[in-house]
């Protein structure tokens, strides 16, 4: 059988297509592990009063915001409002358990949280925890939803399939966000004694308290939980890098000022510190031990808490316009400036 060769324009053709490809990809690869980050959609959601924390249901696409006494539920992808959740009276945050179809919401002005179907939206029952809670979160490993009360340093631990109290906890001082490894532990933030808590979350104990040292006054929260690593943003403008078997702190990055938000997107190893004073850093994961600043996001003052969208990669953050601050305010004197009615919004930043 005689053999055909293929002509040299043909394999300079093929091989020049493959180039081709291999370079898309690169540059597709790069470009999800840089910062560069900008705002692809700015949506004016209205009504009154602050907020505080964001919440995702990948699967479902829907975004919750929490806003003074109801969450507002944002389609992840058209962002339309396309539901809300009323009566959660000083709501700080939201917390999914998709295997069970729910999401729980954190109502520090009742001093309960409020459970409601993640199909329907439609509420489906209360638990009651200590005075103040705060931070959120759900906790695979135990199939439990922690709270972490302000006003009572405590946490209570919720069943996240019957809505019952499992139990709390007292954490010796001011809790902050919290992050699960879905192995049976929980670390908070004590915010006033500037370390983290190590908590068994099957057994409700106390394992660890480690200083965070040079962070301090440590607020916003996330993990990687392939590497064991936790991000920590702390109000001396760095988020420090821990390690969540040691606690040890491997490294810090420099960030703004005002933290209240951090997330980390395994997708494309980039951790994120959002701050108060219009501005989200951008880190990459060059090794557990290792990070490297790849971007500023310019947001908007005021906007310190958001959302990383695990599937389009896409960040979500609130804010609103405000206006002067009142001129009877004293020296040392803790006080917000007015926010210009209807101007809350919704910004989404993309690559």
């Amino acid at each position: 059988m005689k053999t055909r060769r293929i002509p040299a324009f043909f394999l300079l053709l093929i091989s020049g297509v493959f180039a081709l490809l291999a370079v898309s990809r690169a540059r597709h690869a790069f470009a999800a592990q840089s910062g560069d980050y900008h705002l692809i959609k700015k949506v004016t959601l209205g009504g009154d009063g602050f907020w505080d924390y964001l919440g995702i249901d990948p699967d479902g696409r829907h975004l919750f915001i929490s806003h003074s006494t109801h969450v507002m539920v944002v389609d992840a992808d058209s962002y339309q409002v396309v539901g809300d959740i009323p009566d959660t009276q000083g709501v700080h945050g939201i917390a999914v358990a998709p295997e069970f179809g729910r999401a729980f919401v954190s109502d520090g002005g009742a001093s309960q949280v409020t459970i409601f179907d993640l199909n329907t939206l439609k509420t489906i029952g209360t638990a009651k925890t200590q005075p103040g809670p705060d931070g959120i979160i759900y906790d695979p490993g135990s199939k439990r939803v922690f709270t972490f009360n302000g006003r009572s340093s405590s946490a209570t631990a919720i069943d996240a399939k019957t809505g019952d109290v499992a139990g709390s906890i007292d954490l010796g001082g001011d809790p902050e966000f919290a992050a699960a490894d879905g192995e049976g532990h929980v670390y908070n933030n004590l915010e006033d004694k500037s370390i983290v808590l190590e908590i068994d979350s099957k057994n409700l104990k106390i394992l660890n308290r480690w200083p965070l040292a040079p962070c301090e006054s440590p607020s916003g929260m996330a993990i990687d939980r392939e590497h064991r690593r936790l991000f920590v943003g702390c109000h001396n403008k760095l988020m420090a890098v821990m390690d969540a078997d040691s606690g040890k702190v491997v490294a810090t990055v420099p960030i703004g000022e005002g933290v209240d938000a951090n997330r980390f997107d395994p997708g494309t190893q980039l951790a994120f510190a959002s701050t108060g004073d219009g501005h989200i850093t951008v880190a990459h994961e060059d090794s557990p031990d290792k990070y490297t600043v790849v971007g500023t996001v310019d947001t908007q003052r005021g906007a310190r808490t958001m959302e990383v969208d695990p599937k389009t990669h896409n960040l979500f953050t609130v804010t609103a316009e405000f206006g002067p601050m009142p001129t009877d305010v004293k020296p040392g004197e803790r006080r917000r400036p007015p926010i210009v009615p209807g101007s809350f919004a919704l910004l989404v930043f993309g690559q």
